[in-house]
């Protein structure tokens, strides 16, 4: 490897941990307010800095921000379901506050300051075009955190068989 591939490399990896280490306090955060057990915080926080780094690597290789955030939601949810096996806790401990970190916030404001906009100046394409592209990809967004965090549930949990 050159030296201009193993810089690329070593940033990507520099952002991938800052990243990841900033997605664990939301995940935390959020385990403590639904009453997480304390031993169960760390999984957690792990969980939620893999989900965001999952979503974070997928789209700094090109993947779409909703289809990123669907396969980071499915691996927490499969690793929710294997730490819940292992602990004999419900697969949500684990899960739930770890997808909060990726709920599309910057997206839903925009789109509800597009609202607010339209509502004050009256209509225009540019804004009635922002409010829809960044609802769309809010209600996208979290579609996918929510299919994602029933992935494991639908494959794992099925009681009769697909045939």
């Amino acid at each position: 490897m050159d030296s201009v591939t193993m810089s690329s490399f070593f940033d990507l990896f520099l952002a991938l941990l800052n990243d990841m280490f900033f997605a664990m306090i939301p995940a935390v955060g959020f385990a403590l307010v639904f009453n997480v057990p304390v031993k169960a915080l760390k999984y957690c926080a792990i969980g939620g800095a893999i989900g965001h780094g999952t979503r974070f690597l997928l789209m700094h290789y090109g993947a779409p921000l909703e289809w990123a955030t669907l396969c980071a939601a499915t691996t927490v949810g499969m690793i929710g379901v294997h730490w819940s096996h292992r602990f004999l806790a419900h697969p949500k401990v684990f899960t739930v506050a770890a997808l909060i970190p990726m709920i599309p916030g910057v997206f839903a404001f925009k789109a509800m300051i597009a609202v607010v906009e339209i509502n004050h100046l009256g209509y225009s394409p540019e804004l009635w075009g922002l409010m829809i592209d960044n609802l769309v990809k809010t209600l996208f967004t979290i579609a996918a955190l929510a299919i994602g965090l029933a992935m494991p549930g639908l494959l794992f949990y099925r009681r009769k068989s697909i045939v």
